[in-house]
């Protein structure tokens, strides 16, 4: 008897692992392609930044728009690019089924996504009283790709919020079940190297 069972458990082992998928999941591949998409939009808006600024001349920001300052975002910067760091850690945690890591890592960049979009809208704010999107080609390309970007952090702190949300609900997240952190961290450090594209040409290439 002891035999027979164990002949049939392997077997039954085999069959379960021949029906589990091969290689990435699903989801993954739809994170990559969505990241792809959303990259090469970027770097449309980033191409054009480039274009119209050689088109128009040799000073750019045009009269009337003082240069972008540089404190407040490399404040940003150091805000935003760092916030990676909580969920690699947070990710590496869950899988190793340790929960409370997810929950601090993702309430960590939560926190931390938030106060970069609020001083972007201080920044937006003060920008507002020297020009708007409709004010040149300077201000329309600025507030374009900066308030897309704005958007993809929005996205991305929602996404981060469902995670905790979900986490501290006892979610079914661990050593097995850790695809949905792995896509929204994959999300997240996108939206941080795009604010990386963005601070070099908004804010540094103007002086160069």
């Amino acid at each position: 008897m002891s035999g027979r069972s164990g002949v049939a458990a392997a077997t039954g082992a085999e069959a379960f692992s021949a029906e589990l998928p091969a290689g990435r999941p699903t989801g993954w591949w739809g994170m990559v392609m969505f990241v792809a998409t959303e990259a090469t939009l970027f770097a449309c808006l980033l191409g054009s930044y480039f274009y119209l600024r050689f088109q128009y001349g040799p000073q750019w920001p045009p009269p009337g728009i003082e240069e972008p300052t540089l404190l407040k975002p490399l404040v940003m910067t150091a805000i935003l690019v760092p916030s990676s760091l909580p969920v690699i850690w947070a990710e590496h945690g869950i899988r190793r089924g340790q929960r409370w890591r997810l929950r601090c890592g993702m309430a960590a960049t939560l926190v931390m996504g938030t106060s970069f979009l609020a001083l972007q809208a201080t920044e937006y704010d003060e920008k507002l009283h020297m020009f708007t999107m409709t004010t040149n080609a300077y201000g329309s390309l600025f507030y374009v790709i900066t308030g897309f970007h704005g958007l993809h952090v929005l996205v991305g702190l929602t996404m981060i919020s469902w995670l905790l949300a979900a986490s501290l609900r006892g979610g079914g997240f661990g050593p097995r079940r850790h695809e949905r952190v792995r896509n929204v961290a994959i999300y997240w450090h996108f939206v941080d190297v795009v604010w990386v594209g963005i601070l070099f040409t908004i804010y540094l290439s103007p002086r160069l």
